[in-house]
């Protein structure tokens, strides 16, 4: 008799623990709903939701790949059975009943670019709201929700999200412009970093066409070599290694016209020369280090250029010990305030922030009579920056 009791106490206290157990997690799930907020604040979240979904998907244009998940987010966020996106030449996307897919917006609606209602003349077939997308101040699409019947909430929030689209698809054109524009203002400043160091190089070398017509055949080859490169057409980022041997064409040209005024170290790291810059970042700098460090120098002049590994970033240091400059000038000059000479400085800072935002431009350390040092940091990796072909003799 004993083990019978003993079974049925253990069964009993496994039952009593088991519902414990089922209270305790029915408590918590009441808590969790709870905790989600009230109905007000679960439906704003769920528009949020559903808008910040589609929106990644709108910026493309109505041609882009997603716009047809554009459609599935803002169906479920008007509750309509379909949702069908048209353009001036019939369906962009659809989501929802098959049957509607190749159903076009009436031309009433583009016609006159207001909301219509359309009543299905067959019985138990949808109704459907439609409303123009103005994009740009002109009627780009019309979006059409199909409901079993017409109500006017629907046919608001139908012209919200029609807004709202439009909006979206303004702001992927806004976006596509400034990137264009960004383009063209990357490309009107490497124009202007190169040239102006031709009249000098061409000069250094008629100086040796009747004294030693074998280094004037060197130079000219060393000059034909980065022009090439400078005026090259395609891709705005190289290597590091490829700007070093621009640079490398470059400062032989410079002794040319300094002889022996002129000292240049370099201290480069073998593991970031394939970092990837912005074409033309660094040679501008040393430009700017001889040209207007030490041009104006009496004696020799030395300038060192470094290359570091820090990590996720290199760093690049172009230093010299020439006449410097003073502090407020600089800002001023960064800050694109009153003309200047030091063209190629502020043409490779502005680059710079372009591409690697407001924190991402030069860093430079200068006073009057002290020489300058001029630092860029970039990241390692920029798998976004595709290369020009290497340029080859």
């Amino acid at each position: 008799m004993q083990e019978p009791t003993l079974v049925a106490g253990l069964g009993g206290a496994l039952i009593g623990a088991a519902i414990a157990l089922a209270f305790v997690l029915a408590f918590r799930l009441v808590r969790g709903t709870r905790d989600l907020g009230s109905d007000v604040e679960t439906a704003t979240y769920r528009t949020l939701h559903h808008a910040s979904q589609a929106a990644q998907h709108l910026r493309g244009g109505l041609g882009a790949e997603g716009v047809p998940r554009a459609m599935r987010e803002l169906r479920g966020l008007l509750g309509c059975e379909s949702l069908v996106l048209t353009g001036p030449d019939g369906l962009v996307a659809f989501d929802g009943d098959a049957l509607h897919r190749e159903l076009r917006m009436p031309d009433r609606v583009w016609s006159s670019g207001r909301t219509q209602v359309f009543r299905n003349p067959t019985p138990g077939g949808p109704d459907a709201v439609g409303t123009p997308v103005w994009v740009g101040g002109v009627v780009a699409a019309g979006l059409v929700a199909f409901t079993p019947t017409v109500h006017p909430p629907l046919i608001r929030a139908t012209e919200e999200v029609a807004e709202w689209v439009g909006s979206q698809l303004d702001l992927g054109e806004l976006d596509a412009s400034r990137a264009a524009l960004a383009e063209a203002e990357l490309r009107a400043l490497r124009a202007q970093i190169s040239p102006h160091f031709i009249y000098n190089a061409l000069n250094a070398i008629a100086s040796f066409i009747n004294t030693n017509p074998a280094r004037a055949r060197e130079l000219v080859l060393e000059f034909a070599d980065f022009t090439r490169y400078s005026f090259r057409r395609q891709g705005d980022f190289t290597t590091l290694a490829e700007e070093l041997r621009a640079i490398h064409s470059y400062l032989l040209l410079e002794r040319a016209r300094f002889g022996d005024r002129l000292s240049v170290s370099l201290q480069i790291a073998p593991e970031v020369l394939s970092t990837v810059i912005p074409f033309l970042s660094v040679q501008p700098l040393v430009e700017n280090a001889i040209q207007h460090g030490l041009q104006v120098k009496d004696g020799r002049g030395r300038v060192i250029i470094t290359a570091s590994d820090l990590g996720t970033l290199t760093e690049i240091t172009v230093e010299d010990d020439g006449v410097g400059m003073d502090p407020d000038a600089l800002r001023a000059l960064l800050a694109e305030r009153g003309a200047t000479d030091h063209i190629g400085l502020r043409n490779v800072d502005t680059r710079l922030r372009q591409v690697y935002g407001q924190d991402g431009g030069l860093i430079v350390e200068t006073n009057v009579g002290a020489g300058s040092l001029v630092r860029m940091r970039v990241p390692k990796s920029q798998p976004l920056h595709d290369l020009a072909p290497a340029v080859t003799g």
